[in-house]
């Protein structure tokens, strides 16, 4: 049997018709420079053996081979049995992978040379015979096969064959042969006692009505798919890998190596795929590649901004202000950074009070707003409001569209989580939840809603419950009533079963909370926490599976205002986030290492930060000074010159600061002055304001 290219580029290390024995295919003459029956030293002064007398060529060796394909290449005698006199690598390992290596790229004969020339052969006989057993679907010699490689008596050996019947009857079925596969169900799966949810599983099969019909109950691609081999994966893991060398084993060692290197590296952002990977040198990012520079500001906004977010195609930035208005922008993401444009596509002026939240939805084409206890839909096509909603009684603090984009979750300091349907339609509520929310997600598998906020505090002295909440959200600042009335500094992480709408797991965290954010992977919930006299404000990496803090970032500073914070670049290697100083302060998730402070803001708090999701060099940040940000690397020409180090900014971005000193700054909360006015702001004679790049 002679592999196809297809087979070539499939996991399996050697081709079927390659001979196991080494020797080379055909060899004229002398061999890779040396005289045949030369015996090398590779460097060392006196001959010596492998070190390794069982992977030695046996006196029957060459008759395994015809005349012509016996081996020419002389026999390599070298010290000790490690790669190199002060490694710890032991050479036959290293051999017999670099052998599966050039088989699994195609080198056939260059492997078979190299199996002749240090005498270690890849597999024995009893590996191939085993390999072809499987893919031949010679079922009967299969667990003989197996038994001879060194699978002993014990749940492996019973687990193993469970996995070869399964397929066997399974093969049966498929051919229409039902009597065959009845008998494999009963005579060999039965008596292997397995789990009866499992068997019952198996034995429905036969109520299939065709072949397609089963492979599809089963996710199995058939007889002539890719089962087989799959099938080989699977049984590797009860096989000795001295035996049966792991497929792909040295790709995946520098697969590993490639991830090390990766993890050590601070400002790792290229994606993986990226083809400037190489192994003659390790892999280290480029700081001047990571964006530190402002190269646009931001400036239509009359008050504060409070809160931004990128649509899911990376060309539209949202932003939420003080002023009652939000903002799309329209980004020019082909365009080089020097030359891109930005413009305000929409002003959203409709809100009554000041917006605190912005969400797109998963296709782009709606926009959420949050003004106090309302919630806007618009359609960013035309900036026309569609649908207002008014369910809740108190401040709307967070907006989450769902995964599947059927609809997205609001939640408040009513303590009302609501899920609504995609048009604004009231589907379900949680009902009355232990905290006043300050910020929820739902994780991207679908399968939790992760919330934070404050825990039952008691009423401010002549305030109800609620006008309490209100007052801590959108008065002086969450951390000034906590001062008033030290229960209320009582904040919880809520972890809800998004199916059950049932709390999970209910976590104490000192300190008010007023963000979060989930991995792409659904593993870790970020959490900003701010501190006005108790533990410093810290930024928390919780492991929703353990529930455990696992890193912890400090070094911003958030005691009276709403900050957001946010994972940014590749696989979300940083934490990034705003501060009350003015900064945006970014570290390594991994690692927790501070990499940049980075300035450039007017006075007043950075109060969130968003990276753009399809750029991995571009974030934006909006602040009290009313302007946003977009920070990007620096280009060539500036290297070198205004951006030495991380607090270096342009002669422009000075300018620019001086331009807008007149900013209110800090002294307020995140929504204060949600109940009441936006400072005056004249909205038919608001201009559009300007954008100003400084490349």
């Amino acid at each position: 049997m002679r592999l196809t290219e297809s087979d070539r580029d499939s996991a399996l290390s050697v081709s079927l018709d390659s001979n196991p024995e080494a020797g080379p295919s055909s060899v004229a003459g002398p061999s890779n420079g040396h005289k045949a029956g030369a015996v090398k030293s590779n460097g060392f002064s006196h001959p010596f053996t492998n070190g390794s007398s069982k992977r030695s060529p046996s006196p029957d060796f060459d008759a395994h081979a015809p005349e012509k394909h016996r081996p020419s290449v002389a026999r390599v005698s070298l010290p000790g049995r490690t790669l190199y006199d002060d490694s710890y690598v032991d050479r036959e390992e290293f051999v017999r992978l670099v052998i599966q290596s050039l088989r699994d790229v195609g080198y056939m004969e260059s492997a078979t040379t190299l199996e002749a020339e240090s005498g270690y052969v890849m597999e024995t006989p009893e590996v191939a015979d085993f390999r072809r057993c499987i893919l031949d679907a010679s079922w009967d010699s299969a667990e003989a096969a197996l038994m001879r490689l060194g699978v002993t008596e014990g749940e492996g050996l019973w687990d193993a064959k469970f996995l070869i019947a399964r397929q066997k009857y399974l093969e049966y079925l498929e051919a229409g042969k039902t009597t065959a596969a009845l008998h494999v169900l009963r005579n060999e799966l039965a008596p292997l006692n397995p789990e009866l949810d499992s068997l019952h599983a198996l034995s429905s099969l036969l109520m299939c009505s065709n072949p397609a019909d089963l492979r599809q109950q089963v996710a199995w691609d058939g007889a002539g798919g890719t089962s087989r081999r799959r099938l080989l994966l699977d049984l590797q893991r009860y096989i000795p890998s001295s035996v049966m060398i792991p497929q792909r084993r040295f790709a995946t060692l520098l697969e590993q190596a490639r991830t090390y290197q990766q993890s050590r590296c601070l400002y790792h952002n290229v994606p993986l795929k990226n083809r400037s990977y190489s192994l003659y040198a390790d892999h280290v990012c480029d700081r001047n590649a990571f964006p530190r520079v402002t190269t646009t500001i931001l400036q239509v906004h009359s008050d504060e901004v409070w809160n931004l977010e990128w649509s899911h195609n990376g060309r539209y930035l949202a932003t939420a202000s003080k002023d009652k208005t939000a903002i799309i922008w329209r980004v020019e993401l082909d365009k080089d950074a020097r030359t891109r444009a930005y413009s305000p596509e929409f002003v959203l002026r409709e809100h009554p009070f000041p917006v605190g939240c912005v969400s797109w939805s998963l296709d782009d084409s709606i926009l959420l707003t949050a003004s106090e206890n309302f919630i806007r839909l618009w359609n960013t096509r035309t900036g026309l409001c569609i649908r207002v909603l008014n369910d809740h009684t108190d401040v709307v603090t967070a907006l989450a569209w769902l995964p599947d984009g059927s609809g997205f979750i609001s939640g408040g300091l009513d303590r009302k989580i609501c899920l609504w349907d995609a048009d604004g339609k009231l589907r379900d509520q949680w009902g009355r939840t232990p905290i006043r929310v300050t910020d929820l997600m739902v994780t991207p598998d679908f399968t939790r809603l992760v919330a934070v906020g404050m825990y039952d505090a008691p009423s401010l002295p002549g305030l109800n419950p609620q006008e309490s909440g209100t007052a801590q959200a959108s008065g002086a600042s969450a951390g000034a009533a906590a001062s008033a009335n030290k229960s209320s500094s009582e904040t919880r992480i809520i972890i809800y079963d998004l199916a059950t709408k049932q709390p999970e797991r209910i976590l104490p965290l000192e300190g008010e909370l007023t963000s979060v954010k989930i991995s792409a992977d659904s593993q870790y919930a970020l959490i900003n926490r701010a501190s006005e006299s108790g533990p410093p404000a810290e930024i928390h990496l919780l492991d929703l599976a353990t529930e455990q803090v696992v890193r912890k970032y400090a070094g911003h500073s958030q005691s009276k205002h709403v900050i957001r914070s946010c994972f940014g670049g590749v696989e979300g290697n940083f934490v990034v986030s705003g501060s009350e100083d003015g900064n945006v302060y970014i570290w390594h998730r991994d690692s927790g290492a501070l990499l940049e402070v980075l300035s450039g803001h007017g006075e007043g708090s950075v109060n969130s930060v968003a990276w753009n999701p399809v750029n991995e060099r571009m974030f934006a940040s909006c602040s009290d000074d009313k302007t946003i940000r977009i920070w990007e690397a620096p280009p060539p020409e500036a290297l070198g010159a205004s951006v030495a180090a991380p607090m270096d900014v342009p002669q422009e971005l000075h300018e620019a600061e001086h331009e807008m000193e007149n900013g209110k700054g800090k002294g307020k909360g995140r929504w204060d002055g949600a109940s009441g006015s936006a400072s005056g702001v004249d909205h038919e004679s608001y201009g559009m304001g300007s954008t100003t790049a400084l490349f």
